[in-house]
């Protein structure tokens, strides 16, 4: 039974190590798209339940399948990853942008709409708040584009590792 020491020594040494990064990326994209992007007030945006959360959660799927696969194959795929990093970067970003906007025209027209029907003088709305989902999941999917540049930015002469001898 191999023990905690010779595990992270076996990471360590790995010249494929780098994919560690990625699967613990494709982790963060999936857990970023059950937590909420953005709070107004005491309501939640974002997340699993629309449809960008569910693009989120397949392409952090996608990612740790494909990092898994380049370790298990000793194959290189950080081209796709940088694809998969760059397109929920994107999501993430423009759906946080959009959300943000609709939420607070939302609020706008809540709080003036409650505020004339009680007949008090309009007050400025709530503030919308990025979530916790938005910072994982913008954070998780940076890590996966600058894995996937690393390739580009490091010319490497063989971009695949040797193949190990597995016949001993």
């Amino acid at each position: 039974m191999m023990d905690v020491m010779s595990v992270l020594h076996a990471v360590k040494t790995d010249v494929m190590r780098g994919y560690y990064v990625a699967i613990s990326a494709g982790v963060g994209l999936v857990v970023s798209a059950f937590f909420p992007w953005l709070y107004i007030g005491d309501r939640t945006l974002g997340g699993i339940p629309g449809i960008a959360g569910f693009w989120i959660f397949g392409l952090g799927v996608l990612a740790v399948v494909l990092a898994t696969l380049s370790l298990i194959t000793r194959k290189n795929s950080r081209h796709p990853l940088l694809l998969v990093g760059l397109i929920a970067f994107g999501i993430l970003f423009v759906g946080q942008q959009f959300l943000e906007r609709a939420a607070s025209e939302e609020a706008w027209a809540v709080a003036q709409a409650t505020e004339i029907i009680v007949g008090r003088p309009i007050t400025e709305p709530q503030v919308p708040l990025a979530g916790i989902g938005a910072y994982v999941g913008l954070t998780s999917s940076a890590a996966l584009i600058l894995f996937g540049l690393t390739i580009i930015v490091r010319r490497v002469a063989d971009s695949y590792p040797e193949s190990e001898n597995d016949d001993l």
